[in-house]
């Protein structure tokens, strides 16, 4: 990837983890989010070499115009973030795609997301596995995705409001992690909370960072560079204190 490939679709597409969605409402546009969203899975996904069949088809399922502020509801399926309060964004399409793909997710696992922001990315991910468990460390961001994804009926993810650097103990150990904000290491407790075999997919670095996929083998994680990206950072005392 070349350093102009990276300006063009990466900038301005990671500064990724949240959505308020408040204050949806049904336009007249209503009846062209399904075409939007195909064209969107077409080009913006199938033709950057995703081909998970099972993460394309939860692509078309969830409708990303219901994550995002009511202004912002024609471009809900643009190749881009968008902001949605609390200084954050909701990530694009691609790198959503993307990410889950690199789960290789089959149906009866137990996944961890760091970062809830708006739900769309735990909502994604809920069409994919058995069970979601999510932690936002942004409280009004969690409460909002807590509600919104159980509007829309999912029953299989939980949501709290936390410091994601830690992960959730109580329910580990996981078959995939994924994060969506960037420490500047990977953080020891997830490895800890991850399955013997387990996949993590996570952004790690300071200003720029590289999007790594991890796999747990033997207590031991092999690593591999996928693109370079840049994500908000990580923030709380656990990855201030690199506990």
């Amino acid at each position: 990837m070349t350093f102009v490939t990276l300006t063009f679709f990466i900038l301005p597409i990671i500064f990724t983890r949240c959505a308020d969605g408040t204050g949806f409402f049904e336009s007249n546009l209503k009846g062209d989010f399904k075409v939007m969203r195909e064209k969107m899975v077409e080009i913006q996904i199938k033709g950057r070499g995703v081909k998970d069949p099972r993460v394309l088809s939860a692509l078309l399922k969830v409708e990303r115009h219901r994550f995002v502020p009511k202004k912002y509801l024609n471009s809900a399926y643009l190749d881009q973030p968008l902001p949605i309060g609390e200084g954050q964004t909701i990530s694009q399409p691609y790198i959503v795609a993307l990410m889950t793909e690199l789960l290789e997710l089959k149906g009866n696992e137990k996944v961890l997301e760091i970062g809830t922001g708006s739900g769309y990315q735990a909502a994604i991910l809920a069409e994919l596995a058995k069970e979601v468990y999510t932690i936002e460390i942004i409280e009004s961001l969690a409460l909002r995705a807590k509600n919104r994804l159980l509007e829309l009926g999912y029953q299989n993810i939980r949501v709290k409001a936390g410091d994601g650097y830690l992960g959730w103990p109580e329910a580990a150990p996981f078959d995939a992690i994924i994060i969506t904000a960037a420490p500047d290491h990977i953080p020891k407790p997830l490895i800890e909370q991850l399955k013997e075999g387990g996949r993590m997919v996570v952004p790690v670095g300071s200003y720029t960072q590289e999007l790594k996929k991890i796999v747990k083998r033997s207590g031991k994680i092999e690593t591999t560079d996928i693109i370079s990206v840049i994500f908000v950072p990580m923030t709380g005392e656990g990855v201030k204190q690199k506990k």
